[in-house]
């Protein structure tokens, strides 16, 4: 099914409005004189763990933002492709075939929008709300595999929200707690068991700030990173070399290398893995040799990416963002939910494939970072 537009405007139309808040809050941030042009620093990635950030720096307090990172992201609009790549799945359960062909595209639609609603030096807390879709098309339709048909039919989406509350404890210390919900599925508006496709994740990370240009923290994430709901450490690295190279890490989820060529253009490369949990309900039930019908599957994706990306100024408060790389999949596969077990349904891998990515996002105009600087 083709990406809504409709859906599209209902959801920008309200972050837009939310941004403007987001603009003033940011604005407050205290930036040093003497140090080079330094943007607040970045909005969440995939992981969602410095959402801390966005909410700015404080001289007196510690946050895990350094000098040189990017600019604040308060609305994103992302859209990302593959090209064609192999699908081979194999039936786990006695009585489901195997399936093996191409699938021509797979694409996803993310827009992002976070609002600082408490800003205090001693207390940051942020807002942040997200839509996803993930859609597939096969080389046939259809496929005569349900759950490859289901996919392509109704596309698989992400609803959510989450809240972050950064609490820097004095100049050098300080810890981040994160909570967050999301509707993750194949449901349509008709109707949605918000007790199926709910899903929360969690974190809490306790760090250090070092210098201006040094922050680490370590902590702990429950979360769909790798496909399936665990508890694994987390250890956040933010430093800044000089004027012009920089890391951004929170290990193992991802690691990026940065590197400045100016205070409006920017180019990172590194790697990421990323984690998606998505509900099935199947249309027409699969059913195996000892003649249970299964009606619903848990569908488990989890991928690395190797990718180079540029972020550059277009106008004051508008940037672009281009992303490219290559996706190695491992694992696209299908549990049984009828059972505490989460049996193994469908063992599925996709095969690796090169992506790009194109991206707009607004941050503060550069007039509010101005008048900061000069009061």
């Amino acid at each position: 099914m083709p990406l809504s537009s409709t859906l599209i405007g209902r959801v920008a139309r309200p972050l837009t409005v939310c941004f403007c808040v987001l603009a003033a809050s940011v604005a407050q941030a205290q930036v040093t004189p003497t140090q080079p042009p330094v943007y607040p620093p970045p909005a969440p990635p995939a992981s969602d763990t410095v959402a801390a950030d966005q909410v700015g720096r404080d001289q007196e307090f510690a946050t895990p933002s350094v000098v040189g990172m990017g600019p604040s992201k308060g609305l994103i609009f992302h859209y990302e492709r593959m090209p064609r790549f192999g699908v081979s799945s194999d039936g786990q359960a006695v009585g489901l075939q195997d399936y093996k062909s191409d699938a021509e595209k797979n694409a996803r639609l993310v827009i992002k929008g976070y609002i600082p609603f408490w800003n205090r030096p001693h207390l940051k807390m942020l807002l942040g709300i997200n839509y996803e879709r993930e859609e597939f098309k096969f080389k046939q339709f259809p496929t005569g595999y349900e759950l490859y048909d289901n996919i392509e039919n109704k596309g698989l989406k992400t609803l959510g929200a989450q809240l972050a509350i950064i609490r820097p404890v004095n100049a050098v210390n300080w810890y981040i707690f994160r909570v967050k919900g999301e509707l993750s599925g194949d449901y349509t508006s008709q109707g949605v068991n918000v007790s199926d496709y709910l899903r929360v994740s969690s974190e809490f990370l306790y760090g250090w700030k070092r210098s201006p240009t040094f922050s680490w923290g370590v902590g702990l994430q429950l979360g769909y990173t790798f496909g399936r709901q665990s508890i694994y450490p987390a250890v956040l690295y933010n430093r800044t070399f000089n004027n012009h190279w920089g890391v951004e890490a929170l290990f193992p989820a991802r690691i990026t290398m940065r590197y400045n060529a100016s205070p409006k253009s920017l180019f990172f490369a590194g790697y990421s893995v990323d984690g998606f949990n998505y509900i099935i309900k199947l249309r027409q039930p699969l059913r195996r040799a000892d003649n249970i019908a299964l009606r619903t599957l848990e569908l488990r994706e989890t991928e690395v990416k190797f990718r180079g990306r540029w972020e550059r100024e277009i106008y004051d408060f508008l940037w672009f963002g281009l992303e490219g790389g290559y996706r190695y999949n491992y694992a696209f596969d299908a549990f049984d939910r009828t059972n505490n077990d989460r049996t193994k349904i469908i063992d599925s891998k996709l095969a690796g494939a090169p992506y790009a990515s194109v991206e707009l996002f607004i941050v503060p105009p550069r007039k509010f970072l101005k008048k900061t600087v000069n009061k």
